[in-house]
C-alpha cells in the first residue's frame, strides 16, 4: 500500500498520535570497563543509532557540556553517562570506528558537542535528515519526521530534565533511548522507500490549492 507523505506535516496532528517507545533492554554505561563491553557489542551491529543529552541551562551565560550519550542497537540501548565516566577509551573507539554506521539526526550538533570534550575523528556517521530532504520532507525535526513516517509521536516531555542527576529516572532513559533507537528505524524505512519508490509526497501548496478550487 502507497504511503503518504507530507513536505510539511501538521503540529496540531501530533498530539493525538499514539507514542512510540523503545522495548528493549536499557543499560547505564557508568565505568570504562561497562564501556568496553558495551562498546565491542555495538560494533559488531550492522547499524547503530545515536545521539546526545546535555543538562538544560535556564540562566543566561551558563552553559553545560554534553552529559549523556546513547547508542542503542535495534534490541539494547547503552547510556553512557560522560559526566561520570569521560571520553574514555572505549567511547573514542566507537566514536571513529568506520565500520559500523552510526545515524543520528542533526548530528552536527552532537558531534560538536562531543567534540567539546574531546577531539576525534568521526567515523561513518549518516545523518538521517539529508535522507529525509532527498524524498522531499521539509520538516527536520524527529517528532515531525517520526509522525510523518510512521503516524506515532515521540514523546519530548523529559528534553529539559536533569542529564547530570546523580541517578536518571526511568523516564528518562525510556526518553534517551527512544530518540537514539528511532534513528535507526527512521533511517530503514527511508532506504526502503527510496528503493520501493512506494509512497505519495503531499505538498502543503497541493492542499491549499485544492481547498480553493472546493470552495470556489
Amino acid at each position: 500500500m502507497e504511503k503518504l507523505l507530507y513536505d510539511k506535516f501538521d503540529k496540531a496532528r501530533i498530539a493525538n498520535l499514539p507514542c512510540a517507545v523503545f522495548g528493549g533492554k536499557i543499560v547505564v554505561v557508568v565505568s570504562e570497563t561497562e564501556a568496553e563491553k558495551a562498546v565491542d557489542y555495538l560494533l559488531a551491529q550492522p547499524i547503530i543509532g545515536i545521539d546526545t543529552e546535555t543538562r538544560p541551562s535556564f540562566r543566561r551565560g551558563t552553559n553545560y557540556k554534553v552529559s549523556l550519550l546513547q547508542v542503542s542497537s535495534h534490541e539494547v540501548c547503552f547510556l553512557f553517562r560522560l559526566n561520570h565516566i569521560g571520553m574514555c577509551a572505549p567511547i573514542m573507539r566507537l566514536l571513529e570506528n568506520e565500520t559500523v554506521l552510526k545515524v543520528g539526526l542533526s548530528l552536527h550538533d552532537d558531534i560538536a558537542a562531543l567534540r567539546k570534550l574531546k577531539l576525534f575523528n568521526p567515523g561513518n556517521f549518516y545523518d538521517v535528515q539529508k535522507h529525509v530532504s532527498e524524498i522531499g520532507i521539509e520538516d527536520l525535526s524527529l517528532q515531525k519526521i517520526y509522525a510523518n513516517l510512521f503516524g506515532e509521536k515521540i514523546s519530548k516531555s523529559q528534553r529539559l530534565t536533569n542529564w547530570e542527576a546523580d541517578i536518571l529516572s526511568e523516564k528518562q532513559k525510556v526518553y534517551a533511548a527512544t530518540d537514539a533507537w528511532s534513528c535507526i528505524i527512521i533511517y530503514e524505512e527511508l532506504v526502503r522507500l527510496e528503493e520501493t519508490g512506494d509512497y505519495k509526497l503531499i505538498r502543503k501548496e497541493d492542499n491549499v490549492q485544492e481547498n480553493i478550487s472546493q470552495e470556489g
